[in-house]
Order: structure tokens, then sequence, then C-alpha cells
């Protein structure tokens, strides 16, 4: 993860329009984690992450930028939603689990990144098993003459697999009985550890090899599993990975905003919020988490939590909590303009989308920009009249404008149908200027 900060905002700036304050918060924190990487050891003990809050109003993009920095980085990184955590004591996943859930996701990059170093042995041993499938070995006395003409046919059918050519043949393949592994993180690492052994007691009763009639497509697809599991190291993947997460882990933590208690709404507060907070408290801080892979240490865990606070604010979390989130960043409200960018100038927007869409059916779809800047100033004119969800409310408005075309597609095979600022009016004036029907239909 050795990109610049300009280059985490360039990256960003495709996606997410406007938030520069917040792109360049973060990019700055993800830079400062590979410099930290780069120090002596004792230095880098000390370093610790600068955790940042995101305040801003629903489709600002608070959760499109955790979605774009998951796809960016190879680092180990999940997002969570604080909401469907609770207390120690009630029913639901406990904040620990969200630990666990990195350190599966630092093992599944770890675990790809060696299997893509050793493709070559893993491409190896699938050819070969399938092979010797397809063509019989021949016998110990037979002649020199015999061995080569079976030696050519040997690497033309290799030739042949890998091209694709034997892929509707089936062949009997023989596998052992996989054990199951359980990623449950929301079990303690004991119980799951019990359900393993459970697992392998079962699997050992029976011990007789599964055999089974498979195309040599899906053979392919089993023996990479195989290879992968007989070939690859898992103990030092699990090692490797436990390292990553606690050095480069970055855990983004939406709806920060649902476990905080605010004044307003005291009666309806659910008890255990609090008590979430008080939960989270230690692993921002840094502490230790056991899971069923070996102890993972939350010191330099990067959490980076985001929240509307339309009804709570920053401070109605408890004081110990937001002396862990020094870094605040407040996302702007979408404006008319930001909202036609969002719709023009994004990679894969959701004009884009529609336009590939109906191409399915043959048709070409073409918005003239006076449609879009209406679209956009129509969007705009429904989050001032109603409540504000941002971005979103294009997917509302342009489904409206979209849904009759979009219902009789197939009968415009070959057509092109032009989107009109006349045709956008026509559709939403009436929907957007009625308090009562835009609150129901947009």
């Amino acid at each position: 993860m050795n990109m610049t900060p300009k280059e985490i905002v360039s990256y960003l700036d495709k996606f997410v329009i406007s938030q520069k304050d917040a792109k360049k918060t973060i990019a700055l924190a993800l830079r400062t984690r590979y410099r930290r990487m780069q120090l002596e050891k004792e230095l880098q003990d000390e370093i610790m992450p600068k955790n940042i809050l995101m305040i801003g109003s629903t489709g600002v993009g608070k959760t499109e930028i955790s979605r774009r920095l998951a796809k960016m980085m190879k680092v180990p990184f999940i997002k969570v939603e604080a909401s469907k955590y609770t207390e120690v004591g009630f029913v639901g996943r406990d904040v620990e689990s969200m630990i666990r859930d990195l350190v599966v996701n630092s093992i599944s990059i770890v675990k790809n990144e060696k299997e893509e170093e050793n493709a070559d042995k893993i491409q190896n041993y699938v050819l070969n098993k399938i092979v010797e499938k397809l063509l019989p070995p021949l016998p110990q006395a037979a002649s020199e003459s015999k061995k080569d003409d079976y030696q050519r046919l040997l690497e033309a059918m290799e030739q042949r697999v890998e091209s694709g050519e034997m892929d509707d043949k089936t062949i009997e393949l023989e596998f052992d009985k996989v054990n199951i592994e359980f990623n449950d993180t929301n079990l303690p690492p004991e119980m799951a550890k019990v359900q393993e052994s459970f697992s392998k007691i079962f699997s050992s009763i029976n011990k007789e090899d599964n055999k089974k009639e498979v195309t040599v497509k899906d053979a392919k697809s089993i023996l990479k599993l195989e290879a992968s599991n007989k070939l690859l190291d898992m103990t030092n993947i699990y090692s490797e990975a436990l390292k990553r997460a606690e050095n480069g882990g970055i855990i983004f933590l939406d709806e920060i905003d649902k476990i905080a208690l605010s004044e307003k709404s005291q009666g309806r507060n659910d008890p255990s919020k609090e008590g979430v907070q008080r939960d989270l408290l230690p692993i921002v801080e840094g502490s230790s988490v056991t899971t069923k892979y070996g102890v993972i240490n939350t010191d330099h865990i990067l959490f980076i939590a985001a929240g509307a606070f339309h009804v709570s604010k920053p401070s109605d979390l408890i004081p110990e909590l937001q002396g862990r989130f020094p870094l605040r960043v407040e996302l702007e409200s979408l404006t008319e303009e930001t909202l036609y960018q969002i719709l023009t100038q994004t990679d894969n927007s959701l004009l884009k989308q529609y336009e590939a869409l109906l191409s399915v059916e043959g048709m070409n779809l073409i918005f003239e920009d006076e449609a879009i800047r209406a679209i956009a100033k129509l969007s705009h004119r429904a989050n001032e009249i109603t409540e504000d969800i941002g971005a979103r409310r294009l997917h509302t408005v342009l489904e409206k404008v979209l849904e009759e075309i979009s219902f009789s597609a197939d009968e415009h095979k070959g057509e092109e149908f032009i989107i009109t600022a006349k045709l956008v009016h026509d559709k939403l004036d009436l929907v957007v200027e009625n308090d009562d029907l835009s609150r129901y239909i947009l």
C-alpha cells in the first residue's frame, strides 16, 4: 500500500464527487500507515493510528468512500454497521467479532497471494491429475518406442486439456472428504474449535474416498482447491495474516450515530447502546482479541467511523470514545451542480448503468444534457422539500423517469430513445412539487 496521498485522492475522485476534506484526511491516514511500516520496530510501536470520524448526511458519499477503499487496497479491510452489535449479555453480535471478521479477510488476501505465487505448481498438479484419468498409464514392460509414442500422446493431451478442448469429457474423480471450516466469527474461538473437532471426527468415521463423475471443467475447480490445501502452508498463511491485520488492518465503522445516546429520544433508546460504546472502547484503544487463528493486538488497527448524526451529535458519544477519534471531518451536503457531476463525471455512473442495461434489449438510450440538468435540479428540489437523502435520490428519480421505457424496452429493439428535458419535467414536476406525493413516491 504505497500510493501517495495525491494518488489515493485521484482514485477516489473517479467515484466520489466533491468531499475533498474527507478524501484528503483518509489519504493522509493511509499514507501514515505506509510511512510507519518503514521505520524501526521500536518507533513503530509508539506511533498510534489517528482514527477518523466522518460526519455527514446520508447519501453524501461516506459509505461510497469505504467501498472504493476496499476495492483499491490490498490490506485487510472490512466495513461493519455499528447498529448490528449489542452489549455482551444481549442477544446479537459482540464487538469483538469485527476483529475476527478482519482476520478472516486478511487470511483470504494472503491465501490468494500465495495461490498466485504457486500458480504454476497448482496448475501442474491439476493438469497431471486430469491427464492421468484421461490417459491410462503404460504397463511397466512397454518397449522404448511405445514409451516415446505415449510421451507424445501425453503432451498432446495436456495441450488439449489446457486449451479447454476436453472440458465436456467426464472423468471419475476421487477426493477426500473436505473438513468443513467454521468461519462464524460471532462464536467464541473455543466453541469454533470444538465445532471443527466434531467435523474432523465425523469425517474420519467414514474414511472411504468420494468417487464422483464430473466434467473436466468442474474437475479443474475441484482439483485447484485440493492442490491449494496440499501445496500451501496454512500455518504460515495464518501467521502472516495476523501480522497484516495487526499492522495494516482498517475497520470502517458505519452508522456510529445509531449507538449514540441522544437527549431527544432518551425514552426510545435501546439499553445496550451505551454498553456497545463501552465494549467498543477497549478495542479502539488497543487490546488483545483471541481468534481461532491466534491472538491479535488491536493497537495499530485504523478505525474510520461514519454517521449522519441527524438525531444525535458526536458529543453524545461517551467522552472516552470521542477521544479515540481525534480526526473529525464533515462532509458537505450535495448541491444541484454536485448531483449533475455525479451523473456525468463518475466512472460507471447511473446513466451509464441504465444505458448498458437497456442495450441488452437492443435499445440505444441517450440522455440530453438539459435532461441530465433537469434530473439533478428536481432531485435537489426533492431533497429540500422532504428528507435530504443525498445522491440516493437520483436512483428514485431516474427509476421514475425510465419506468415505462424500461418496461416496454423489448418492443423497441434496434431503436434510439432520447431522454429530453421535457420528458423529465412531464414525469416529475407534479410529483416533486406536491409535498404528499413526493414523500410517498420519491
